[in-house]
């Protein structure tokens, strides 16, 4: 079991250890960071989301509240009453176990029933089967941009 909480600064040293090689490091973060990943870049990802009022990240913690998962909730759109999910990592050690499904599942029952949201979106690239597989058996469905 998983518990969600808003991510505080000292949740972020443990997710440097998160990513087992640097293909699995770039299916996570697009980009947006550089490999390897470390301190100071979680601090300034944590500083920009602190100042995004549409943006907050969260931290899945396994029974004993130690994280184990991680995901931000951004471009909240009150209006249209939508949210995008990205960022999306389970920790390497606790893989295997559910964490994924349950934080997505988690991430949406946050979404649906706290946020109340209609539509939530998240992105996933085609060589990552396994989160492909993971947010399908959590509802979502595939939609071409072409």
């Amino acid at each position: 079991m998983i518990r969600l909480r808003p991510l505080k600064k000292c949740d972020l040293k443990p997710m440097i250890d998160w990513f087992e090689n640097r293909l699995e490091f770039m299916q996570w973060c697009a980009g947006k960071f550089e490999y390897p990943l470390t301190i100071e870049q979680l601090h300034e990802y944590y500083d920009r989301s602190e100042n995004d009022i549409d943006a907050w990240i969260m931290i899945a913690m396994d029974t004993e509240g130690n994280p184990v998962g991680h995901f931000l909730m951004r471009k909240a759109d009150y209006i249209n009453n939508s949210i995008h999910i990205g960022f999306i990592v389970i920790d390497k050690n606790h893989r295997g176990k559910g964490y994924g499904r349950e934080l997505v599942d988690s991430a949406l029952k946050y979404a649906f029933e706290i946020l109340k949201v209609n539509r939530v979106t998240l992105g996933v690239f085609e060589n990552n089967a396994s989160a492909h597989s993971c947010y399908l058996s959590a509802g979502f469905v595939d939609e071409n941009f072409n």
